[in-house]
């Protein structure tokens, strides 16, 4: 079964002075601050859509993850992943990388790495993402 989830953003004046809220909808988990400042330069207590596309990526990545190291009946005790976005003004978000250590009894690092690069080549954020570099570095703890 397909799932749609909301979010939304409210925005008020132009690019540079102006300021916004975003809202996690399906969730209601709560409204963030997001201003171009926060996008550009400090993050000063705001978020940016860049930060939101890591934490998509960081957590759809470490589902891929866990979900084919499970399959492949070496399930991880714990994954702990980082997305970091880039983005550049005037030209856009120019890169991903994600860097994931995961604690994995009964695996070898080349064997992780296997299971990250297919991880990282599938999860559906990345698909998402496939516009963009993607790169990675993946080691066992």
């Amino acid at each position: 079964m397909a799932t749609t989830r909301q979010a939304h953003t409210v925005w008020e004046g132009n690019l540079i002075e102006g300021k916004g809220v975003v809202s996690l909808d399906s969730s209601g988990i709560g409204e963030y601050p997001v201003s171009w400042p926060a996008r550009s330069e400090q993050a000063n207590g705001k978020t940016s859509p860049e930060e939101l596309i890591a934490a998509a990526h960081s957590s759809c990545f470490s589902m891929a993850l866990s979900h084919g190291l499970a399959g492949a009946g070496t399930p991880p005790t714990k994954l702990e992943t980082k997305a970091d976005v880039t983005f550049q003004p005037g030209t856009g978000i120019t890169g991903v990388h994600l860097t994931v250590v995961g604690e994995v009894p009964g695996l070898d690092e080349a064997s992780f790495v296997k299971a990250a690069e297919d991880a990282k080549a599938n999860c559906p954020v990345s698909q998402a993402l496939s516009g963009t570099t993607i790169t990675l570095s993946a080691s066992l703890a």
